[in-house]
């Protein structure tokens, strides 16, 4: 310990008398601390939200996605297309036809987001652990059309599970003329019945997203049997996502995109983080208003110290070493700020984790009972830095006013 550090810390800890500067030391010590920890907290809070969204989003969207880079559909007989079935971590390829519909039950109609899927769809997502009435059934023994369908679409059109009378579906010819006379006529018609639902708790799925057999969406629309918008991928148990995703999008070139799961929902996650980091960005406001308190102390702590001030002149200290004293004196206080906060900041959180003490509500409206926390070593090391950054800065101003006279 050097011999500036030595007094700082003398001065903060080893105090013989409580006086004024010693409370306001205390009182910015804890005012950096609970900054601190409310930091940790926010921070945690909305990993726990986005870790818990990422969740729901994995049930549904597949670990790689294959899209077209340009235009909506991509061609089966591109040879670029044929080497992800051959890639020996691809488990599975299903093969997904995208389109815009409107659906109708009785006398209600709603547009929907109709997606055409083949068998192995069921094997390439977790849509088995979503159904929350009936089941995963797109073809029945008798060979009827049935479909499965977001919880609030369901809800919008009036149905549910295993009712008896059909879905229709209507689609505006892809090819052909309009007639004018009979517009009516410019639009195909296919039927379904519905055999289950299903929640992401996710509204671009739960209330817009019809799940049908792949050979329906192709009648409707006029596709042939090797047009697809898209092909989910399921990889082998232990590979690695990352690896594979940058071996295939290499295999397919640019003109094909490979999507892991947050670059398929890129622009939702994007959001969730400029919400973390702004909440983050108000809390360091805070946390440089806190800061005001170590210059306040610190300057006090230097009109009380000028006759110790003078001794260490006289016994030969420079002005730099007390300046020293009194700047490591005012980063103590924001280290002991900082080591508290994060203390106490990641201890609530781990009591949040196991036991839920601050709760969201109760009820089917409430997909979680209490506010999810997943306490990341990243955020505690850059919270850290960042106070004791503005410690160091809080500290260096006063400091530098010292006269050794």
């Amino acid at each position: 310990m050097s011999f500036e550090s030595h007094i700082a810390w003398r001065y903060l800890f080893s105090r013989k008398r409580v006086n004024a500067i010693n409370i306001v030391s205390g009182v910015s010590a804890a005012a950096v601390a609970v900054v601190t920890a409310a930091m940790i907290c926010v921070l945690s809070v909305m990993n726990g939200f986005g870790s818990v969204i990422e969740q729901m989003f994995s049930r549904f969207d597949p670990q790689l996605e294959v899209v077209a880079t340009q235009g909506k559909t991509l061609s089966l007989d591109d040879p670029k297309i044929a080497a992800l079935y051959e890639d020996p971590d691809v488990a599975i390829v299903s093969e997904v036809l995208e389109q815009t519909a409107l659906i109708r039950y009785k006398d209600k109609q709603t547009p929907a987001r109709l997606m055409g899927v083949d068998t192995l769809f069921a094997r390439a997502t977790e849509i088995d652990s979503i159904i929350t009435d009936g089941a995963f059934v797109l073809t029945d023994e008798g060979g009827f059309p049935r479909s499965v369908l977001g919880r609030g679409l369901a809800a919008t059109i009036g149905v549910n599970a295993h009712f008896v009378e059909p879905i229709y579906i209507y689609a505006p010819k892809r090819t052909g003329r309009v007639n004018l006379m009979r517009p009516d006529k410019s639009f195909l018609r296919e039927h379904t019945f519905i055999s289950g639902t299903f929640a992401v708790n996710q509204v671009q799925y739960d209330d817009q997203v019809m799940i049908v057999a792949l050979p329906l969406v192709r009648r409707l629309y006029d596709y042939d049997s090797l047009t697809v918008t898209s092909l989910h991928l399921r990889l082998c148990e232990g590979a690695n996502v990352d690896k594979v995703k940058k071996r295939l999008r290499e295999a397919v070139g640019a003109d094909y995109q490979v999507l892991d799961r947050y670059e398929q929902q890129e622009d939702f996650f994007h959001i969730l983080g400029v919400e973390k980091w702004l909440t983050a960005l108000l809390l360091v406001f805070i946390l440089l208003i806190a800061s005001f308190n170590v210059i306040s102390s610190l300057t006090m702590l230097i009109i009380d110290k000028r006759e110790a001030i003078r001794t260490l002149s006289s016994l030969g200290a420079t002005p730099q070493q007390i300046r020293r004293v009194f700047l490591y004196e005012g980063w103590l206080i924001s280290i002991l700020g900082a080591v508290s906060g994060i203390v106490l900041g990641v201890g609530i959180c781990l009591l949040q984790q196991h036991y839920g003490l601050i709760k969201l509500g109760s009820g089917e409206d409430y997909v979680l009972s209490s506010y999810p926390v997943v306490v990341e070593w990243t955020d505690i090391v850059l919270v850290a830095a960042v106070v004791l950054v503005l410690g160091f800065v809080a500290a260096y101003i006063p400091s530098r006013r010292v006269k050794s006279e």
